[in-house]
């Protein structure tokens, strides 16, 4: 009959906390709804349950025509958890976020699982590569990526003509990639705005259809790509 130790059983349990809350450290930092409460509980809920497919049914071993496949349980968790993940994604427009943080919960509870499962070596590297994911290579993917999908726009129009409003009901729900936007008035002439546009996560298609809203967008004199 398969037995655990208190000690042990609450070990990992409080070790899957600590290990979910090094992952929601992370996501909390960045104000995202799946913070350092959720990922702790996803991980520490994986771990127990794991301890009760491992354990829970040690009793029953024993009788005639019994078999226990562990691996049952935790198969339930990994298809189970993705009612948290889907909670987290988010459709701003055209634009889909929190795909990563629906990631990160799948993720945690499967370091949850390897705790429960005594693999503390297998939960701890997870981990830390998690981590690394997380906040290692943002800043790479900014560096190297995102500034690849960054443009700007230069309009002259009449005086009065274009404000934020009008860009938002010219683009609609392409109106989520507007990051910046300036608008002064014009140096040649009182009568004009000069209005600069910031876009992100623009390809070149998606920039040529912008650029065509752009111009359809009444008192507009004067366009450039910067």
């Amino acid at each position: 009959m398969l037995t655990i130790s208190h000690f042990e059983l609450i070990f990992r349990l409080v070790l899957a906390a600590l290990l979910g809350s090094v992952i929601g450290f992370e996501r909390e930092r960045l104000n995202w709804a799946a913070g350092l409460r959720t990922h702790m509980l996803v991980c520490v809920g994986a771990s127990l349950i794991m301890l009760v497919s491992i354990f829970g049914f040690s009793d029953a071993l024993g009788q005639k025509d019994v078999t226990l496949d562990p691996s049952r349980v935790a198969a339930q968790v990994v298809s189970g958890i993705g009612f948290l993940g889907a909670g987290s994604i988010l459709l701003r427009g055209e634009v889909v976020r929190g795909l990563t943080t629906a990631a990160s919960l799948w993720s945690v509870a499967g370091i949850g699982l390897a705790t429960g499962g005594g693999l503390y070596t297998a939960a701890g590297c997870a981990t830390f590569i998690i981590l690394v994911i997380l906040a290692g290579i943002k800043p790479i993917e900014r560096r190297f990526i995102s500034v690849k999908q960054q443009r700007s726009l230069h309009i002259l129009a009449d005086r009065g003509s274009i404000s934020l409003d009008t860009v938002h009901s010219a683009l609609g729900t392409s109106s989520v990639r507007v990051k910046q936007f300036i608008m002064q008035q014009s140096e040649e002439s009182p009568d004009f705005d000069d209005v600069r546009i910031a876009l992100s996560r623009t390809s070149t298609d998606d920039f040529d259809m912008l650029c065509s809203k752009f111009k359809d967008i009444p008192g507009v004199r004067e366009f450039r790509r910067d």
